[in-house]
C-alpha cells in the first residue's frame, strides 16, 4: 500500500526534468560550468533534431541559457544551466531519492 507522503513525493517529481532525455542533458550540465552543443549530443546520444527540441523546452522553462556564437566563423552554441535550472535538478534529485529510500530492498 502506498502512503500520501509516498505519493506526494511521486506527485511533486518535476516532470519537465524527469523525461529521459532531459534528464540526461540536465545530468551533463549539472556537473560543468557550460558545454556545447556537439557535446551535448555525443554524450546523450541524441539526434540534432531531438537534442534540439528538448534544449527549447528547457530553455522555455529558464533550466538552461543558450548562447550562440561564432568561433573562427563557424556557429558554435554553449548551453548552461540556469540558477533555476541547477536549483530545480537539486530539488528532483532530493525528491527521487526520497521516492526511491522509501523503497524495500
Amino acid at each position: 500500500m502506498v502512503s500520501d507522503e509516498e505519493r506526494e513525493s511521486v506527485i511533486d517529481i518535476d516532470k519537465l526534468i524527469h523525461e529521459p532525455a532531459r534528464l540526461m542533458i540536465m545530468a551533463q550540465l549539472y556537473v560543468v560550468d557550460e558545454a556545447d552543443f556537439i557535446f551535448l549530443m555525443r554524450q546523450t546520444g541524441l539526434t540534432w533534431g531531438n537534442l534540439s527540441s528538448h534544449l527549447s523546452k528547457l530553455e522555455e522553462a529558464e533550466y538552461i541559457e543558450v548562447q550562440k556564437e561564432f568561433l573562427d566563423k563557424k556557429p558554435r552554441t554553449i548551453l548552461k544551466l540556469t540558477k533555476k535550472g541547477r536549483e530545480s535538478f537539486r530539488e528532483y534529485r532530493r525528491a527521487m531519492d526520497h521516492v526511491l529510500s522509501d523503497l524495500p530492498d
